[in-house]
């Protein structure tokens, strides 16, 4: 077949470069990874070339001025010698009614591109409706041997969202992911599946046959799609799944894992709003996540809608810290604060854009310094758990740098944290962790 009907120059040299065309153990030149691909993508564009121009017969006047101990002129020549792999690879996978996307692609997903910049992959391998690529909706994941409560919950999460027009984003796998896929699928909604593995496979399952028929679904891997489970594959694509959605639903998470990485790494990363579903498991880390800056959902399924959860969260000014005591979590469905407190939060945000400075309410205005020290410090003891970097405790915290600095210091001159080195990072002391384990007993 003519590979040249199916793809553009550009997202031919993509391919060769960046994917594999059949099993990796028979590969001889490992595919450029999605950091040495932005390297080699970048220094191509300072040099005006695109990698369209490598698909020469002698490429080596351009590589000649490519110097890079990790990614060798010879690797890349090689990698661009595949073209017969290519094509019988291309042609199979078009028989399963597969295609291809690159981030050169119009149809690439903005919001991957937007939010992880150079990181995000290279090549996309899908099938279904790739408009839908860039649909958003509400991500929504679990651990793959959720309770039977659960993925009933889930399920009806995603009947939701369909019944809302909401599009369900999430991983294809077996228990929370394919309970809330099917959820959707069930009634006409909209699914986008982001699969670590066997997309060639997926493509052709019956339960998807339906909303890949009516241009409901649309399945998608970063990974060569007849590629078999890989522990490594299933962990990278979860940014992949939030970062296609507009905001996340943890159902339930184990206490390690890919859920908890995942939902992790977007709390640090701030790439959408994290709700958590809540749970009575004492094994489940639901808490701990919320406890990271992630919301409580509203347990009874009729309280909120999926609308709900799409819409932006408030960022927390810097004094959220010393606010009066709450709880630690947020319930979807909460009637709106009265007219004159909408007005007096508009003025104080207003006071705050015009002075520069944080806004401190009356009550907190009473509370000496040594009392924001002492909620400060209550603050480390969650916080302070693991090893915490200065830029997660501000971003945890919200606090000015300089005065988290200074309490910081304070705090390892009384003991209650120490310093670590290379990189630095603060965390609490054995006897402050000892204290605060039996506290919990």
């Amino acid at each position: 077949m003519n590979v040249s009907n199916l793809l553009s120059p550009t997202a031919q040299a993509t391919l060769l470069l960046t994917s594999y065309f059949s099993k990796a153990s028979s590969e001889t030149a490992k595919p450029l990874t999605n950091a040495e691909w932005g390297h080699f993508a970048l220094w191509l564009k300072e040099k005006s070339a695109t990698p369209a121009d490598l698909l020469v017969t002698e490429p080596k006047a351009l590589l000649h001025l490519w110097h890079d101990g990790r990614i060798s002129t010879e690797r890349i020549t090689e990698l661009l010698n595949r073209g017969h792999s290519l094509a019988l690879a291309m042609e199979k996978w078009q028989r399963a009614g597969l295609w291809v996307v690159t981030r050169s692609d119009p149809e690439y997903p903005k919001r991957l591109k937007a939010r992880l910049k150079t990181d995000c992959p290279p090549v996309l391998f899908g099938c279904g409706n790739k408009a839908l690529l860039n649909a958003g909706g509400l991500a929504v994941i679990g651990s793959r041997n959720a309770s039977e409560p659960d993925l009933a919950f889930t399920d009806q999460v995603g009947a939701k969202a369909a019944s809302e027009g909401i599009a369900v984003v999430s991983g294809g796998a077996r228990g929370v992911d394919e309970a809330a896929m099917l959820g959707a699928v069930r009634q006409g909604g909209v699914v986008i599946g982001v699969m670590a593995d066997s997309l060639l496979r997926a493509a052709t399952s019956s339960k998807w046959r339906k909303g890949l028929m009516d241009g409901h679904a649309v399945l998608v891997s970063p990974f060569y799609p007849e590629a078999g489970f890989n522990v490594g594959n299933a962990m990278a694509r979860n940014k992949y799944i939030y970062c296609l959605a507009d905001s996340s639903l943890v159902i339930h998470s184990g206490k390690k894992g890919g859920t908890l990485n995942g939902a992790e790494e977007n709390l640090k990363k701030s790439w959408v709003p994290l709700w958590v579903k809540q749970t009575l498991d004492e094994n489940a880390a639901n808490a701990d996540l919320v406890a990271k800056g992630g919301r409580w959902l509203e347990a009874d399924i009729k309280a909120f809608t999926i609308a709900d959860l799409i819409r932006p969260v408030s960022t927390p000014r810097q004094t959220e810290l010393f606010a009066e005591p709450k709880p630690n979590f947020e319930l979807v469905g909460e009637p709106e604060p009265v007219a004159e407190h909408k007005k007096e939060a508009e003025l104080e945000k207003e006071a705050t854009e015009k002075e520069c400075e944080p806004v401190i309410s009356e009550s907190q205005a009473r509370v000496d310094a040594n009392d924001f020290y002492q909620l400060f410090t209550d603050e480390l003891q969650h916080l302070a758990q693991n090893p915490i970097t200065l830029d997660e405790l501000i971003e945890s915290t919200q606090l000015h740098p300089s005065q988290l600095k200074d309490w910081l210091k304070r705090a390892v001159d009384d003991g209650v944290v120490q310093k670590l080195q290379r990189p630095i990072r603060y965390q609490l002391k054995p006897l402050q962790q000892a204290v605060r384990d039996s506290g919990r007993g």
